[in-house]
């Protein structure tokens, strides 16, 4: 892997550790937000009970948990950069009694298992962050068998996702950070319709199938939509770190002011948008 790359990657390996916390706390609200576009993969895939899944990118667990619980005889290993999440993913694992799964800490473009390992691989909301996305998408061919199938999922426009842009925009109008270049890793990377389908295509898979899948976070109060982003979402941390007391009081004013601009009623359940891309090989 080239050093550029390499450093990409240990940087997101101890964000994702350092944040780890604060996904475990809103676990509840992030996975019933992130849920529909699980349920989506998994549909495009549909297991077969004695198949073995690896999800990627797994983070507190999801949808490699929901895969494990609807096989009988198969198993779903999950890996991540992220050891500290990876603990999480077991911790639930063990109260919902799921005992076939394994985790691996391992890197996307270097995957640790052999060709034509696995029935079915699963992403969901990874591969924007992923350094070099053709060759993550490479090994996941490799190590998938033939006939096998890949399903992940990517934030879709900025426009239809309010619930990154409010903060975002905010931030980026006060502290007037510099703009990342498009193939920069990032939440709206992925967002054009058909790029990652192209990205799927090149790896060498087929019958390759996009669609939008909506959700709602479901925050109630914009302290609660506050609050978990600045727990679980890194970039907009390592921004606010840099600003004074008096900056981020001001920025989290207006982004409160945002909020309750598009929702007066004080109900914060914020409309957000997904794709959904699929492949065989």
């Amino acid at each position: 892997m080239e050093h550029n790359l390499e450093e990409i990657r240990d940087k997101q390996k101890a964000s994702w550790n350092k944040f780890s916390p604060g996904w475990k706390k809103w676990d509840a609200l992030t996975m019933d937000f992130l849920q529909p576009m699980g349920d989506a993969m998994i549909h495009c895939i549909q297991p077969k009970d004695q198949a073995m899944i690896l999800d990627i990118a797994t983070g507190t667990g999801e949808p490699a948990l929901t895969f494990a619980g609807l096989l009988k005889g198969g198993k779903v290993v999950m890996t991540d950069l992220s050891e500290n999440m990876l603990e999480v993913a077991r911790e639930k694992a063990a109260i919902r009694g799921i005992k076939n799964i394994e985790t691996q800490v391992c890197d996307v473009c270097e995957l640790p298992f052999a060709d034509h390992t696995f029935d079915a691989i699963s992403c969901r909301f990874g591969f924007m962050f992923f350094p070099d996305m053709l060759l993550a998408a490479k090994e996941i061919v490799r190590v998938l068998k033939p006939g096998g199938k890949m399903a992940t999922a990517v934030w879709g426009l900025p426009e239809k996702n309010f619930w990154i842009t409010a903060i975002g925009s905010t931030i980026n109008k006060h502290l007037q950070l510099p703009t990342p270049p498009p193939e920069a890793p990032g939440m709206f990377r992925c967002a054009k319709s058909g790029l990652l389908q192209d990205i799927f295509q090149q790896a060498g898979l087929k019958n390759i199938v996009e669609k939008e899948v909506t959700s709602q976070l479901k925050c109630g109060t914009a302290d609660v939509y506050w609050n978990m982003m600045t727990d679980i979402a890194a970039p907009f941390v390592a921004a606010l770190s840099k600003a004074d007391d008096a900056m981020r009081i001001k920025i989290k004013e207006e982004v409160f002011q945002l909020v309750y601009q598009k929702y007066r009623d004080g109900n914060v359940v914020i409309d957000t948008s997904a794709l959904v891309i699929c492949g065989e090989k």
